[in-house]
């Protein structure tokens, strides 16, 4: 009873560090979600039964491939005695059989999640299945998981999963890393993705399962590709999500960020954001994720609300507002000109961008002028 105890301690250790690794190959392998997934859970459990009988193979995770596809052979093996369109199926999938060795190197795992990353994050798919599908597939979480996060019902989530699968399946979507040419445009899509789910959880209290699996993505995205905008997206995570202890007060309102009590700040984030907004903007052409990390890094590095230094933040605001010209930008900007200058700067600026009509039926452009307002009669 010990040594299945200790067994299967193992197994659910493996499961937790190398389930998505493994299922990754065997997607690329099957060539089907949901095959690879059945094939993946049968491997891990005949790894309960003969691991006990014959030891823990040398490479835990090559096995579980290898004993993953061949279950999946003769699963479809099986059912092409009742289904004849299956026969040319199992074929195929018993000619990929000899790549076992070539396939199973670190090097083709890795490029196998970066495979599975951009296929759940494919333009072709609606931007509420790329959230549903990449939470499923790449991070793990259950159905009931992501539909808690999303406060949605788990049949309304599965239900956008089935239909992502469908379309990657009938519109041939292919399991590849994006060429040279594509990856620009398509690292754009994944990486606004994962800033989706950081942004769904973060605007709540209770959201810190999406937050930290959003951040989970961003470390994965810098491990494979540390592209610029990768580590500039994931050092604005970090540094977003260090302040999450000050961000609500005991009795749950939100406190703003000149009130909040920074020894709550997570220093240890703070530290490892600053580090990959260096690196991210090293790059001679910023993006719009390294820019908006480098304003927050500023923020991190105010020991004091007062001590912020906004003439900095100002000038990083006109590179951001030169990169992605929006009227919520030009609000950011403003506001940040208000503390440099004075709320009646601000204010004249915000007015302007009201008159517009851009953001008419944006709150927080009201918000800030009326506090802009406040900071003035008080004067």
């Amino acid at each position: 009873m010990r040594r299945e105890n200790f067994l299967s301690g193992v197994v659910d250790d493996l499961y937790r560090a190398e389930s998505r690794r493994v299922f990754a190959t065997l997607v690329r392998l099957l060539g089907d979600f949901d095959l690879a997934e059945e094939a993946m859970h049968d491997a891990f459990a005949a790894a309960l039964e003969q691991w006990s009988r014959d030891g823990v193979p040398a490479n835990p995770r090559a096995w579980l491939i290898s004993t993953g596809r061949f279950k999946a052979i003769d699963r479809i093996r099986r059912r092409a005695r009742f289904d004849a369109t299956l026969v040319e199926l199992a074929e195929l999938l018993d000619a990929r059989a000899s790549e076992t060795a070539e396939s199973q190197d670190d090097a083709h795992l890795e490029d196998d999640r970066l495979r599975l990353i951009f296929t759940c994050c494919h333009p072709a798919l609606a931007p509420d299945a790329q959230v549903a599908l990449t939470l499923r597939e790449v991070c793990g979480l259950t159905t009931e998981d992501i539909a808690r996060a999303f406060l949605a019902t788990a049949p309304t989530i599965a239900q956008r999963i089935v239909r992502a699968k469908a379309k990657i399946r009938d519109a041939r979507i292919p399991y590849q890393v994006p060429s040279r040419d594509e990856l620009p445009e398509r690292l754009d899509a994944v990486l606004a993705v994962v800033y989706l789910v950081f942004n769904e959880g973060y605007s709540t209290s209770s959201g810190e399962t999406l937050t930290r699996e959003a951040i989970r993505l961003g470390r994965l995205l810098t491990e494979l590709l540390p592209e610029p905008e990768a580590l500039g997206l994931l050092a604005l995570m970090l540094l977003q999500e260090s302040r999450r202890a000050a961000r609500t007060s005991a009795g749950g309102e939100p406190v703003s960020l000149d009130e909040q009590d920074r020894s709550l700040w997570n220093r240890e984030w703070i530290a490892e954001g600053l580090a990959l907004v260096e690196r991210a903007l090293q790059s001679p052409r910023l993006g719009a994720y390294s820019v908006q990390a480098a304003i927050a890094a500023v923020h991190a590095e105010a020991l004091t609300a007062a001590a912020t230094d906004w003439a900095q933040i100002v000038g990083l605001y006109d590179v951001l507002l030169r990169i992605r010209p929006t009227p919520v930008i030009e609000l950011n900007r403003a506001a940040a000109i208000a503390m440099r200058d004075g709320p009646a700067t601000g204010l004249a600026l915000i007015d302007a961008i009201l008159a517009r009509g851009e953001l008419a039926d944006y709150a927080p452009a009201h918000a800030a002028r009326a506090e802009l307002q406040r900071r003035i009669r008080e004067l």
